[in-house]
Formats: structure tokens, C-alpha cells, sequence
């Protein structure tokens, strides 16, 4: 294949396809563009068909680090796992290209995305999905496509919508709404939002789908260019027979599933499938069991899906638009630094909360420019909350995905870190799941921050939203619980506050899905988010007023920079001691703010030692000073730390005093004033509180010293009758 390039400019952004010059073995490849940002995607189908029964799609997104000129960190400075950020990437991708291969397809198809330049002002995620759709197109795979991504911003000062926006004018924006799917539908949301109202959500999304609209069309030029051939693949077809067979069971079916339990109800339904698989004999059973176990997979999901579209009646008996009861407790855990048990029907999540000092933030070794986040969210699904065994290990991209939509959904409401500055993780445990666990766990971070008495603007809650569609007939779920999204054509999340949005994330599976459809379920979701935050509200309404006794208490103070050096000392060794001295944890910034951190007055006191060492000495100011060296011609009397006087032999006492140990030695405490600061900065001292000179010092108030200047002078190396004196030497 030669080498084709399409460039094209859409609103206001430069991009590029490429395709025929890298990659050629593979099945498909594209080179995407925008900008200096510059991804390859290669899509590979198998030639085998694969014994599976699932369509086995794989989607890797790769961040190679000298796509930014970085060597990677650790110790083994090579690229090793993907980041949160590179996982998530990959589910963006799977999301909208999944709905387009056929039900039967099962040739296994391997897209790989491959970051080889990024110039930190383009986004590489959103083009990779252009790139995966025009690879498998130009590839000649049977894809319903084209497929495309878009990021839709919003000018915060303008209120203007924003296609694909940079790094920097992602800053200035109110909005991050994600989209994916075709010129007819959308199959893929995700948005963070400040705040903002579903009549601006809406907006942004019609918006964002006409723009997918207009790269899709790209795209169809382009693969017209290319003239890929097309390639034929086996499709898995259902056998009638097993269908025909299977039918009779439709009501016992309806029935079984008709139980508000989950283990309960899988139970039944378990023991109905085995009856209905007894009908066949030994040699059907082997011959015909996995699509045997399809056809009653698909029995389940039309029983489900016709019970709500007839009756309105869910399977738990709730109508369309009933939320589970509801129970919350917060302080659940008695030394945490703030927790919440939030239960929403069987779905529960412990969500745990930690405060730590900012230098605890998660710094993040990726290709994107921000270095890193002082707030975390983790979620973890064990596999006992489902009632079933299974090995633990790394987090799944399940795992990742909705901690990362609870993480988002809580960012907007946090206070800023000079306000608060700490860093903030929460752990959200799931101990039962039956559906909306991310949105549990939204609500839970709720609960574990206030509980905690961080200042959030406003607590936030999260419901899940589901769709049956089957032609004409449409019903939108509140609260859908596991079977609902399994069977479901729509999971649409959708978190904020009692002000607007914060998060929202969808995966659609139903073709027809338009804006006014999810204008509907935005409408409904709003009535369930004011229900459940009501509840969250009636538990606790404000955050704690007090930390916890087990938190650390953070004090911030701002020093001048040139001072920053005085607190650190040479090699550290002043916050050291500092550290040691006082018990507490002392963090300086470049800007010259100082973090403090401790369980007990340490933290007051290191304060008030870092508050005398960047002090500036005044004339006329009185201390309390300790003599930290004597000379000849007077002493130095430490006044602040790192900063002393001089209080010169004259000052030491009233009368002459020929040695100051006369009258002062190392270690006493001396009231004294300061009484001028030269150009340089050295400071000259008074005594305040002066002793009388003693007897055996010249004393000018008492008269002159009697004795001779010869004998005055006795004992000194210079003495001009010593027989041993030395001659000066003339340089």
C-alpha cells in the first residue's frame, strides 16, 4: 500500500492521518496527529477464529517516555506498567469500538496504541480513538465505523465550548466532557464539571456529537482514499433449534428472576438453566452446551428487559424510578482519620479516609505535564463482596476506572491546598456489591471528608442510571442494581452536588440512544442525587469542626525566600534539629511557605523557632541573651537563633573593665538592647542590666589606676623590656 496523508483543520486544530508508510504487517495501521503530538495505532485481527464465548478484544495504550525526551524512573529505567492514566485511556478506547463488531464475531482483535511524541500541549488520548476506528477500517475489518472521540472544554470567561482543548486551555475550563461513538450515536461519556447545571451538560454533549459527526466524515474520505479490500470473517450463528427449545421456559424464568435477594435470586435461575439443560441429551449437552448456555443467557435478558417494558416492575419489585433503602454511618471506624459505611440496598462500601503532609502527594511518571495530585481516591473490589473466591492481585481497569470517577467527582468540592494543605487519600472498600458501587464510594468519600472536618464547599452524592430499549419502548432505571447493567442497554453514572455536576460517565450498548433520552435520564438522575444527598445530609450535614486526635495537625506560615536557607541550614543540619528537637515534620517549599505537621504542640513550638530565625533584629528592641563567645574586646550574646550581637567591653558593666570574664563568661544570660545595625548587618548591643565594674578592673568612675604602664603591660608577648621579644616583621 503507498503511503497516504490526509491533513485537516477543525475548529481551530490542525490534525493528521497517515497510513501505507509504518506498521504494514499488521492488519491495519494509522499514524494521528494534532499538533506535535503523534500516536501509532496498529489494529491486528487473527486469522483463527477463536473457541470463545466472548468477543475477545484487546485495546494497550502505551506511553513511551521519550515521546517527552524523559528517561523513565526506578531503577530499571524502562517502561513497565501502565500508569491509572494509561489504563483509563485503554477502557476509552475499548468502550466505543466494541459496539461495532458483530454479536458472533470471535477472531481475536489486538489494538495497540503507541505514543511517539507528545508535545504536553495536545492530548494524545482522544485522537487514539480516530486512530483505532480509521486502523481497522483501512485494514479492511468488518467494523461497524467510522468511530470517533472528542474532549469538549468550556471557557470559563467566554462560556464558549472548546473541541479538543490543550493542556492550558483545559486550566481555564469549567468542563471535561469526553465523548465517543458515531455520527449516529453516542456509545461513551466521561465528564468532570465544576458544578454545572444538566441544561449546560446536554448542551455540551449535543455539541460534542456533531463534532464526532464531522470526524467520522473525515474518516470515510480518507478510507475511501485507501480503498482498503475487504476481508471475510466467520460469524458465530445461533442454532434455532436450541432457541425454539429454550423458549417454553420464558414464564418459570420470569418468575425466578422475580426475587429481591441477588444470592437468592441467582440461585434460582442457576437451578432453572440446570433443569433446562437436563431437556437435552448427553450428546446434545456436548456438542451444543455453550450455545445452549447463550441461549439461556439471552432467555434471562429478554425476561428481564420485557418485565419492565410490560409491567414497569423491576426484578426487585422496585418501579423504574425507586431508590434501594438507604443506611449511612458515619465514624465507622474509631482511629481513622475520618470514615464513612454508606448501603444502598446490597451494595455497600467502607470508604476510609488519611491526612498527610503535602510532600505525601502522588507524584505521577507519565507523559502528561502535571507532575502529580495531593488528592487520592483508591477502590478496591475484593472478591467476597460478591459472595464468590478468586485471587487477589494489581488493580484491574474496572478497579482504576471507577476509583479515578469517584476521585473526579469529589475534586471540584475540595477546598484548595493553602486553605487545607494537606494531602488527602481515601480508600474506598467495597464489602457488598449488587450495582452502583463507584457511586457508593462517591458517597462514602463524601461522608469520610466531612467526618474527617475537611472543608469541602458541599457534600456530593452519585446514582446510576440504566436504559431497556427495544424499538419504541424505552424505560430509564434509577439506582440500577448488577442485573440491571448486565442486561441493561445503558450504565450512566452521574455525581454532583445540590449547585450541578461534578461527574458523570457512560457506557451505552443501545444504538437508538439519542440527546433527548439522555436528556430524560440526566432529569430523573437529578431527583435521585437530591434524594440520596438528603440522606447523606441527614447523617451529617457539615464537616466535623475538629480534626481527629489521630490526625496531624498542619500549620502554615510564609517566610521571605532569601530566609529559606536559614531554616534549612548547612546540609540540613538546622531543620534537623528543628525536627528532632520538637517532634514535628517541617516541609519548605521554593515559594517560602513552611508546612508544620504533628500530633501534639510540637508543631506550635517548631513554629515559634522558625518565626525567631527568620526575625530581623531592630534598633531598640530588648532581648534576653544568651553569651555565646568572649573576646578580648567584648562578647557575642546570641539574641535569635543564628543571630548575634556584639556587646563590646565598655557596655559589659559601669566602669572600666580590662577582661570581660571580669564580668561575663560563655553561657550567661544578659538582658541587653540593640542600639545600631551597620550597612553590613552586624549589630551593636547595650547592656541593660550592668553590674559595677569589679575592684580588680580599672575603674573610671573610682579614679586612675595606680599601677605603672610597665606593669600594666607585664605578661604580655609584646612587652617592650622582654629580653625574648621578638622583631616585627616588615613585609
Amino acid at each position: 500500500m503507498p503511503k497516504i496523508t490526509e491533513t485537516f483543520e477543525l475548529y481551530g486544530k490542525e490534525y493528521t492521518l497517515t497510513t501505507g508508510e509504518v506498521a504494514r504487517q499488521a492488519t491495519g495501521a494509522v499514524v494521528v496527529s494534532q499538533g506535535d503530538t503523534v500516536v501509532l495505532v496498529t489494529a491486528v485481527v487473527s486469522k483463527e477464529r477463536k473457541d470463545y464465548d466472548f468477543f475477545p478484544l484487546t485495546v494497550d495504550f502505551i506511553e513511551r517516555m521519550y515521546a517527552v525526551g524523559r528517561i523513565p524512573g526506578g531503577y530499571l529505567k524502562r517502561e513497565s506498567r501502565p500508569s491509572d492514566k494509561g489504563t483509563l485511556t485503554a477502557r476509552m478506547i475499548d468502550r466505543p469500538i466494541r459496539p461495532g463488531f458483530a454479536d458472533g464475531f470471535r477472531n481475536e482483535v489486538h489494538i495497540v496504541v503507541t505514543t511517539l511524541s507528545a508535545d504536553q500541549i495536545n492530548q494524545p488520548d482522544v485522537i487514539s480513538i480516530m486512530g483505532a476506528s480509521t486502523a481497522l477500517l483501512v485494514g479492511g475489518v468488518p467494523f461497524d465505523g467510522p468511530a470517533a472521540g472528542v474532549r469538549i472544554g468550556r471557557d470559563k470567561d467566554t462560556g464558549e465550548f472548546i473541541v479538543n482543548p490543550t493542556f492550558d486551555e483545559e486550566a481555564n475550563s469549567d468542563l471535561e466532557l469526553t465523548l465517543a461513538g458515531t455520527a449516529e450515536y453516542i456509545s461513551m461519556v466521561e465528564a468532570g464539571a465544576d458544578e454545572i447545571s444538566e441544561e449546560d451538560m446536554l448542551a455540551a454533549m449535543a455539541f460534542g456529537q456533531k463534532v464526532i459527526g464531522e470526524l467520522c466524515a473525515i474518516q470515510r474520505l480518507f478510507v475511501q482514499r485507501v480503498n482498503p479490500e475487504p476481508k471475510v470473517y466467520p460469524i458465530d450463528e445461533s442454532n434455532p433449534e436450541i432457541a425454539e427449545r429454550v423458549a417454553p421456559y420464558f414464564d418459570a424464568m420470569s418468575a425466578a428472576l422475580r426475587d429481591a435477594d441477588k444470592q437468592a435470586r441467582m440461585e434460582k435461575v442457576a437451578a432453572l438453566k440446570e433443569e433446562v439443560k437436563a431437556t437435552f441429551t448427553e450428546e446434545e449437552r456436548a456438542s451444543w452446551g455453550k450455545e445452549v448456555a447463550a441461549q439461556l443467557k439471552a432467555l434471562e435478558k429478554k425476561a428481564m428487559r420485557e418485565m419492565v417494558l410490560t409491567t414497569g416492575e423491576r426484578v426487585d419489585g422496585r418501579a423504574v424510578d425507586e431508590i434501594r433503602p438507604i443506611t449511612i454511618e458515619p465514624s465507622f471506624l474509631p482511629r481513622s482519620h475520618g470514615s464513612g459505611l454508606f448501603t444502598r440496598g446490597q451494595t455497600q462500601v467502607l470508604s476510609v479516609l488519611t491526612l498527610g503532609m503535602l510532600n505525601e502527594w502522588q507524584r505521577l511518571d507519565t507523559i502528561d505535564p502535571a507532575p502529580g495530585k495531593r488528592y487520592i481516591h483508591h477502590y478496591n473490589f475484593p472478591p467476597y463482596c460478591t459472595g464468590e473466591a478468586g485471587r487477589m492481585g494489581a488493580p484491574k481497569r474496572r478497579e482504576i476506572g471507577h476509583g479515578f470517577l469517584a476521585e473526579r467527582a469529589l475534586y471540584p468540592v475540595l477546598p484548595d491546598e493553602k486553605e487545607f494543605p494537606y494531602t488527602i487519600r481515601i480508600v474506598s472498600e467495597v464489602t457488598e456489591s449488587n450495582g452502583s458501587s463507584s457511586m457508593a464510594s462517591a458517597c462514602g468519600s463524601t461522608l469520610a471528608l466531612m467526618d474527617a472536618g475537611v472543608p469541602i464547599k458541599r457534600p456530593v452524592s452519585g446514582i446510576a442510571m440504566g436504559l431497556i430499549k427495544e424499538g419504541d419502548r424505552t424505560a430509564i432505571l434509577s439506582d440500577i442494581q448488577g442485573l440491571e447493567d448486565f442486561l441493561g442497554d445503558m450504565d450512566f453514572k452521574v455525581c454532583g452536588t445540590e449547585k450541578g455536576i461534578t461527574a458523570l460517565q457512560m457506557d451505552n450498548k443501545a444504538k437508538g440512544l439519542t440527546i433527548d433520552i439522555l436528556a430524560q435520564a440526566l432529569t430523573q438522575a437529578k431527583v435521585g442525587r437530591s434524594f440520596i444527598l438528603g440522606k447523606i445530609v441527614e447523617a451529617i450535614s457539615t464537616p466535623r469542626e475538629e480534626l481527629s486526635q489521630y490526625a496531624p495537625r498542619i500549620i502554615s506560615i510564609q517566610i521571605p525566600v532569601d530566609k529559606i536557607r536559614d531554616i534549612i541550614g548547612t546540609g540540613g543540619k538546622v531543620i534537623r534539629g528543628l525536627q528532632e528537637e520538637t517532634g514535628a515534620t517541617i516541609e519548605v517549599t521554593e515559594d517560602g511557605t513552611v508546612y508544620i505537621a504533628s500530633k501534639d504542640t510540637g508543631g506550635e513550638e517548631a513554629k515559634r523557632r522558625i518565626e525567631l530565625i527568620i526575625k530581623v533584629p531592630e534598633i531598640g528592641e530588648e532581648y534576653n541573651g544568651t553569651v555565646v563567645s568572649v573576646q578580648s574586646f567584648g562578647a557575642f550574646v546570641q539574641l535569635l537563633p543564628g543571630k548575634d550581637g556584639l556587646l563590646h567591653i565598655s557596655k559589659v558593666a559601669n566602669g572600666r573593665v580590662d577582661k570581660v570574664e571580669d564580668v561575663l563568661n560563655i553561657g550567661d544570660t544578659v538582658r541587653v538592647k540593640i542600639t545600631d545595625i551597620d550597612d553590613k548587618g552586624k549589630v551593636s548591643l547595650d547592656r541593660l542590666d550592668k553590674p559595677d565594674a569589679p575592684p580588680s578592673s580599672g575603674n573610671r568612675s573610682g579614679g586612675y589606676d595606680s599601677r605603672s604602664r610597665d606593669d600594666r603591660n607585664s605578661g604580655r608577648s609584646n612587652d617592650r623590656n622582654s629580653d625574648n621579644r621578638r622583631p616585627r616583621r616588615r613585609d
